[in-house]
């Protein structure tokens, strides 16, 4: 349990780390790095398919792609860095009311939902143990797909505003 607990906060945190980075290329390493810790979390709740695909795409090609895109960009002086900070801390200061609110919505959702070991049953059907095992691990693949589009959405928006 303290295991648990231990990689939980790790993971608020590099999450917390991505979006208040000061530049956009540690954003982008803090993002692999909530991915790998999401993945460890992943293979710790029995669900092997989900953290190799957390692990192959989202830690490893999405980190790469941002890389890329983040070497093709134009660098911020020291004043234009500091006032993008103080934007992004008046847009982002809600955060971690936010990471509650949701921490608390999820453990009550958990409480509700049927979470099964998909290991319990013998069912070849990866759409059963998906749609009816594993509904959990479902809310958080669209929770990091999501996160996944509002980061390229944001990437995309200061690109345009560069112009």
């Amino acid at each position: 349990m303290g295991l648990d607990l231990f990689i939980l906060v790790a993971l608020i945190c590099a999450g917390i780390w991505t979006v208040m980075a000061r530049s956009i290329l540690r954003s982008a390493i803090g993002l692999a790095l909530t991915s790998a810790i999401l993945t460890i979390i992943m293979f710790r709740l029995n669900s092997p398919l989900a953290a190799v695909f957390e692990l192959s795409v989202c830690t490893g090609l999405i980190s790469v792609l941002f890389v890329s895109v983040i070497s093709l960009t134009q660098p911020q002086t020291p004043k234009e860095i500091i006032e993008h900070m103080k934007l992004r801390l008046s847009r982002f200061w809600f955060l971690p009311i936010l990471v509650i609110i949701l921490g608390v919505g999820i453990i009550i959702a958990n409480a509700k939902l049927k979470v099964v070991s998909a290991q319990a049953h013998i069912e070849p059907d990866v759409r059963f143990i998906l749609w009816h095992l594993r509904q959990f691990d479902l809310i958080g693949q669209v929770i990091i797909l999501l996160t996944g589009v509002f980061g390229v959405v944001i990437l995309f928006r200061e690109a345009k505003k560069g112009e």
